[in-house]
């Protein structure tokens, strides 16, 4: 997506993949400092990395995880690009400010949940860990769903967002129980790979409008391509180039 963009703008450079462990991320971030005009930070860094950079965006700030780096002569500012290139999927599916459900507490699923509660949104979180989708609610808004309400409020959800990497890689799993859906609306589901899973086959045999992964993948791409090269980004060639993937 990042190399057809570079290419159809003329622009020199390359996009890699910079396999980073966790005891490996302060130096991976001195290593961008001093040799990467950016980066983009995927789990489980989100949260980790604001501590080895310069300033924060305001959204990031308040979001509290970090998906797209920007070197500004040794200078790192972190930007959260998840939360408004969600909404920019949303908005391209015709999805207006009602009622949501969350699924997951990570730095998604906080991108997720700040960009909709400040859309208008009236957002219910639900994590199998309550306590970090507590947090989350106490931190950005929205209120929580117990374990024992969660298919009852499925079912009456008109959308659901699976912010989880439930289903990431394997296309047999789902973040839902067997036979639980919405009875209408919408489901979101924010992995990408596989491009359909089966939270969304479950949804769209259920007759449910579907919004896939590479959406969002799309919306955060182009924003972090115009934060480091502060101009337009070509959206539709970066479009095509991911879906030429196999």
């Amino acid at each position: 997506m990042h190399g057809a963009a570079l290419a159809a703008l003329g622009i020199e450079g390359g996009y890699e993949l910079l396999p980073t462990p966790a005891d490996g991320l302060a130096a991976r971030m001195e290593e961008v400092r001093s040799g990467y005009h950016g980066v983009n930070v995927t789990v489980p860094h989100k949260r980790a990395v604001m501590e080895y950079l310069d300033e924060l965006d305001n959204k990031a700030a308040m979001i509290g995880a970090v998906n797209t780096v920007v070197n500004r002569g040794g200078r790192l500012t972190g930007y959260n690009t998840d939360a408004p290139g969600f909404y920019w999927a949303l908005g391209n599916a015709g999805l207006t400010p009602g009622e949501a459900l969350v699924l997951g507490a990570g730095g998604a699923a906080r991108a997720i949940v700040y960009e909709l509660v400040n859309r208008g949104w009236l957002v219910a979180v639900y994590n199998r860990t309550a306590s970090k989708a507590q947090e989350l609610v106490e931190q950005l808004g929205g209120w929580l769903v117990v374990g024992n309400k969660i298919e009852k409020v499925i079912k009456k959800t008109p959308l659901l967002i699976n912010a989880t990497s439930v289903g990431l890689g394997d296309p047999d799993v789902s973040p839902l129980p067997e036979g639980v859906l919405p009875e209408s609306g919408a489901v979101v589901d924010i992995v990408y790979e596989p491009r359909k899973t089966k939270l969304l086959r479950d949804a769209e045999a259920a007759g449910l409008q579907t919004v896939g992964g590479l959406e969002m993948l799309l919306g955060q791409g182009v924003l972090a391509f115009e934060l480091w090269t502060g101009g337009p980004a070509p959206v539709e060639v970066m479009r095509r180039a991911l879906e030429e993937v196999e």
